[in-house]
């Protein structure tokens, strides 16, 4: 099987991980669009809690990293479970900075 076509399946159960402990993570997989969040909504006492934890999007063969709210590495993360360093992009860094740092690492 081809490696990117394991992609999808990698990232749920990545985002399936790294919400297991936790109640209120609601994940939100669009299998069809290829995007993959976990989200809070929650109270914690008077404080509202909502917001996007990670999103994942898997764009012609890359898993971009569009958000990450976590101090987890989740490139790191992805790479341990077989996506190859190439096909992560950092979605949430500027244009300029990706090539910056695609050059630093080719």
């Amino acid at each position: 099987m081809d490696r990117v076509k394991e992609y999808p399946q990698i990232v749920q159960e990545f985002l399936a991980d790294f919400a297991k402990n936790d109640p209120n993570a609601q994940l939100i997989f669009d299998p069809t669009h290829d995007r993959y969040l976990v989200m809070h909504n929650e109270w914690r006492g008077e404080n509202r809690i909502y917001g996007c934890a990670i999103q994942l999007d898997i764009i012609e063969g890359q898993i971009w990293i569009q958000q990450n709210n976590t101090e987890i590495y989740v490139d790191r993360e992805l790479v341990q479970r077989g996506v190859l360093s190439q096909d992560i992009v950092l979605g949430f860094r500027s244009p300029s900075i990706r090539k910056l740092l695609a050059a630093a690492h080719p």
